[in-house]
């Protein structure tokens, strides 16, 4: 007999029971870090990493530094040049200067602000939401530069993103009512350094509007997908059209 709890079990019901529960599943551990920073969250880091890599490795191609990744025939034709998306009609750098860096610290500096603050609005959202949000809120930041940038001069960087992160976090907290003080503090001083030379004021503005009028989208309309669905959805039309028809007016008339 083998003693239990409650007096003595016999072996062959311990073993029957025993069969009868189930093993402990253990999960890999990419799956325990999806769970606990975002699925997505961690997906856009690595494709910002992947990028940087492939353009330090075509920098190094061409006779550069790793460092200098900027250098190199990808960052060229994937960053955003207003002249190439309104003269040449290469619409696709709207988004891909998004996953484009300036060396390993500017990497390094927005994908840590993208894990700490991505993964919590991921959590908030949920999956498919906080992608609709990144991803608008680069392009938002992407049409102000079209809008109101120099059309000759390329710009990259997820910064665009990020700040729609800050945006879309203070329009939940205000729908949550929390004290937004910290986080306006935090807002102030990126928006000073948003002055400082060599960085996009225009593209961090435009990500933080259209972060926190998405993420107003989702919370007004949280109880009725298909209406959710169908105000993304046009928000991304109005976006691209100003991106793609309203900068050639410009250019033309300069």
């Amino acid at each position: 007999m083998i003693p239990a709890s409650v007096g003595f079990q016999c072996p062959e019901c311990v073993r029957e029971g025993n069969a009868a529960v189930r093993a402990p599943r253990r999960g890999s551990g990419l799956r325990a870090a999806g769970r606990w920073w975002g699925a997505v969250t961690l997906t856009l880091i690595a494709a910002n990493v992947v990028m940087f890599v492939v353009t330090a490795v075509s920098a190094v191609a061409a006779g550069f530094s790793p460092l200098d990744n900027y250098r190199s025939e990808v960052f060229a034709r994937l960053s955003q040049w207003p002249y190439g998306v309104s003269l040449f009609g290469e619409w696709w750098r709207l988004l891909t200067a998004a996953f484009l860096h300036i060396g390993p610290l500017h990497l390094l500096m927005n994908m840590l602000a993208l894990l700490i603050f991505g993964s919590e609005l991921e959590r908030a959202l949920g999956r498919w939401r906080f992608l609709a949000l990144y991803l608008l809120s680069a392009l938002g930041g992407a049409v102000a530069i079209q809008l109101f940038g120099d059309p000759r001069v390329p710009v990259a960087g997820a910064s665009t993103a990020i700040y729609c992160l800050l945006g879309g976090l203070g329009v939940l907290m205000l729908a949550r009512r929390q004290d937004l003080r910290g986080l306006l503090t935090l807002l102030a001083i990126n928006v000073f350094i948003s002055f400082l030379p060599g960085v996009s004021l225009l593209g961090h503005l435009g990500g933080l509007v259209v972060g926190a009028l998405t993420a107003g989208i989702l919370v007004l309309t949280r109880r009725r997908q298909s209406l959710q669905f169908v105000a993304l959805g046009a928000l991304a039309v109005v976006l691209l059209a100003a991106a793609l028809t309203v900068p050639t007016v410009t250019v033309l008339g300069l």
